[in-house]
């Protein structure tokens, strides 16, 4: 399998995760868009770095961006629950009600 077929999934995934990101009005399908973002930014690093010669440190910074976007969904999860605590709705769409 060549190049242009782990681009062609990872710009599926890009694409799927901007729509996920711009359609939805739930701040939880807005994490999961940026995490398919994510997961398409890695799939391009695993791909490049194992067609230039050097496949191990393709997968290392992989694995770095997957345990930080663990950390980031963490804590952005315990945001939402909180402000779903707070508000009542999880929307994004209302700023104006954020400020405290």
């Amino acid at each position: 399998m060549g190049l242009g077929a782990y681009l062609a999934v990872s710009g599926a995934l890009l694409v799927i995760g901007l729509c996920v990101c711009i359609a939805r009005r739930n701040l939880l399908f807005v994490l999961m868009g940026i995490e398919l973002i994510l997961n398409a930014a890695n799939l391009n690093v695993v791909a490049f770095s194992r067609f230039s010669g050097t496949p191990l440190e393709g997968q290392i910074f992989a694995i770095f961006v997957i345990i930080l976007a663990a950390a980031e969904a963490a804590v952005a999860l315990a945001i939402v629950l909180n402000l779903f605590g707070v508000f009542g709705s999880i929307r994004p769409d209302r700023p104006d009600e954020l400020r405290a």
